[in-house]
């Protein structure tokens, strides 16, 4: 009874009470007697006001909790969904592991069985003559012993009549003996030796393979730079992507994959590359194909970091402006300093009429073939470009997974690919040359191999598959091997013609030897190989044995800088003609790098350059894939 409980005497003490109030100092709920003797100094309300107060807190409180319950479950199928991929992705491994040993196991015993073959065969060789030798030796010892004997005998013991008649017998037999042609010296010597270097062989094993991962987890890793809020249109723009666990902490180790979309005003895909900085770091450089909005998307393991999608604002450079007719003013260029060519939207450097003669190569725009589209003549992001001996100009147009073919005059001659990812059709073509013997060899980016087409277009054979990553350039040197520039592995190799690999070199950094997005090659008079090293802002020169000659440029707007460069040709005097694409201008170097000049592009400025090559009449042809066509200049070699 809670009147005993609480203490009270009253005549009521048989009868329930009832609890009507609530003393909210004390928090607790009390009879009417309560208000007027223990709780007589603590205000009271009404217990029912409170309760349904109280009720209202806990359905408040109980609404908010059950709104994490559908996040939670989002989380939960995330991490089902990750820790699935997880176990997934280890079995895969294992079973990588599993089938890349036993085919080392198996080439080992391959091997082990071929160094047996040749023992035993070497042996039976060597055996064979000596033990013909020996069996020749024994028979020729058992002839001399047994007519020696026999006539030893007969001297000893024989009659007159005998030894008459042995004489007559054994005299000429001893004779045949005695001067009888034996192999006395050796035929063959004891030396079978098994020579076998294995350190390196262990050393390589011992480093063989590596299991690679991060903790980097999207929601901690951020995205900086100025890039994320604005670009100038044509001008390459970098955002730096740093890593972080789930605790904030900075990864410090390379290899997270990182995914990036950007989508321009109009929705369409726009280009652009992640560099990773192997120490938790990644650079993304893009360039915004037109004004207006662009949304960029990251994703770490296709989570979106933090802040992703971001949305940037693309203007125009500041350096055009439109004067009173509507013509965007041009800029001048000094006769001596730098010179900077700039993306379209803004004029690029030009030499005026009355300084010309400062620009030692003076070329001109000779006219320009395509629009954007789908047909005939038409492209959407050519890239690589080549020209034949026959004067035909060929353009790799990448996005309509095509080769045109076009003569020296730019007229339409014919067009061959189909779209696909297996032998024969085209998924990505960024690269294009003609080998000697008129065969067209074909960089496929997506496919990662190169194919090999007739001069008529009709597939022949692939090379490369399983050892190319992202094939991006091609070219043919003095020898008829195919080059192909590896922009993704940062690697050049060389194959011959039918396939088999004679060396290759490179690897990812920004050493003499290394890269960072190789894009094309280029092959000079000494079989020399000329490599653009785009996010390096360099160009490379090696021999066919990949050692490293000699390099130029660095990153800049000033004569013999680069920006980016892409395209790369050599004329006929040894001097290199570079597409530098974030610049979007034409350079012109003498063989050992040092700058010469312009191509003057003035009129008609590139966007984004990207292939370039010379024509057999004697003309550079270009690129133009921000303006979906290619141009072609005069060039005074």
């Amino acid at each position: 009874n809670l009147c005993v409980i609480l203490g009270h005497r009253s005549a009521s003490l048989l009868l329930p009470l009832v609890m009507e109030f609530y003393c909210p100092p004390c928090e607790t709920a009390m009879c009417q007697e309560c208000t007027s003797g223990e709780h007589g100094e603590h205000p009271t309300v009404p217990l029912k006001d409170v309760v349904e107060q109280h009720k209202a807190s806990l359905h408040h409180q109980l609404d908010a909790v059950k709104k994490r319950l559908p996040e939670i479950d989002s989380a939960l199928q995330t991490l089902s969904e990750i820790l699935q991929q997880l176990t997934n992705q280890k079995s895969a491994i294992e079973d990588d592991i599993h089938a890349t040993f036993d085919e080392l196991q198996k080439t080992l015993n391959v091997r082990k069985s071929v160094l047996l073959m040749e023992l035993e065969v070497n042996y039976g060789l060597k055996q064979k003559v000596l033990q013909a030798q020996l069996d020749t030796l024994l028979q020729g010892q058992e002839g001399i012993t047994s007519s020696c004997n026999f006539t030893e005998q007969a001297l000893s013991q024989g009659t007159e009549a005998e030894v008459l008649l042995v004489k007559k017998q054994m005299g000429e037999r001893l004779v045949e003996l005695a001067s009888q042609e034996l192999p006395l010296q050796p035929g063959e010597n004891n030396q079978l030796d098994f020579l076998v270097e294995t350190e390196g062989l262990k050393k390589s094993i011992h480093n063989l393979g590596t299991i690679v991962t991060t903790n980097a987890v999207a929601s901690e890793t951020v995205a900086t730079g100025e890039g994320l809020r604005h670009c100038v249109v044509g001008v390459p723009t970098s955002i730096t992507i740093t890593t972080k666990d789930k605790d904030g902490e900075l990864c410090k180790m390379g290899n997270a994959v990182i995914a990036a979309e950007m989508f321009s005003p109009d929705g369409s895909k726009c280009d652009g590359d992640v560099l990773d900085n192997k120490n938790g770091t990644y650079e993304y450089l893009f360039t915004a194909p037109k004004e207006g909005t662009c949304t960029l998307s990251l994703r770490l393991y296709d989570q979106h970091i933090k802040g992703s999608p971001f949305k940037i604002k693309a203007t125009k450079s500041i350096d055009v402006s439109p004067t009173s007719d509507g013509v965007k003013k041009r800029l001048k260029s000094p006769g001596s300093g730098h010179v900077k060519q700039k993306a379209i939207k803004r004029p690029a450097s030009m030499y005026s009429t009355g300084r010309r003669k400062e620009n030692p190569i003076e070329d001109d725009l000779i006219f320009r073939i395509g629009t954007k589209g789908r047909n005939k003549g038409e492209f959407t992001n050519l890239q690589g470009v080549a020209a034949s001996s026959q004067g035909k100009v060929l353009i790799a147009d990448s996005n309509n997974q095509c080769v045109q073919i076009f003569s020296n005059d730019g007229q339409f001659r014919s067009r061959f690919g189909i779209r696909g990812r297996t032998p024969g059709q085209l998924q990505r073509p960024t690269g294009v040359a003609v080998h000697p013997n008129g065969d067209i060899i074909i960089a496929d980016y997506d496919n990662k191999w190169v194919s090999i087409f007739s001069s008529e277009g009709k597939f022949k054979n692939k090379i490369g598959s399983g050892k190319l990553m992202g094939p991006k350039g091609v070219s043919v040197d003095r020898n008829g091997h195919i080059i192909v520039v590896d922009n993704k592995s940062c690697c050049v190799f060389i194959f011959q013609v039918n396939g088999k690999l004679v060396t290759k070199f490179g690897n990812r950094g920004n050493g003499d030897r290394q890269f960072a997005g190789p894009h094309f090659a280029a092959v000079n008079n000494n079989n020399e190989i000329i490599v653009t090293d785009f996010h390096n802002h360099s160009v490379k020169v090696f021999n066919t044995e990949g050692e490293f000659l000699l390099k130029f440029g660095s990153n800049g707007e000033g004569n013999g800088q680069f920006n980016a460069p892409t395209g790369v040709a050599v004329d006929v005097n040894g001097n290199i003609i570079v597409a530098d694409w974030g610049n979007s201008r034409i350079q012109v170097f003498d063989g050992s790098g040092s700058f010469l000049s312009y191509i003057n592009t003035s009129a008609d400025p590139l966007y984004g350059p990207q292939g370039l090559a010379l024509t057999s009449d004697g003309h550079v042809v270009v690129a133009d894939s921000g303006n979906h066509c290619f141009k072609v200049y005069r060039y005074l070699q």
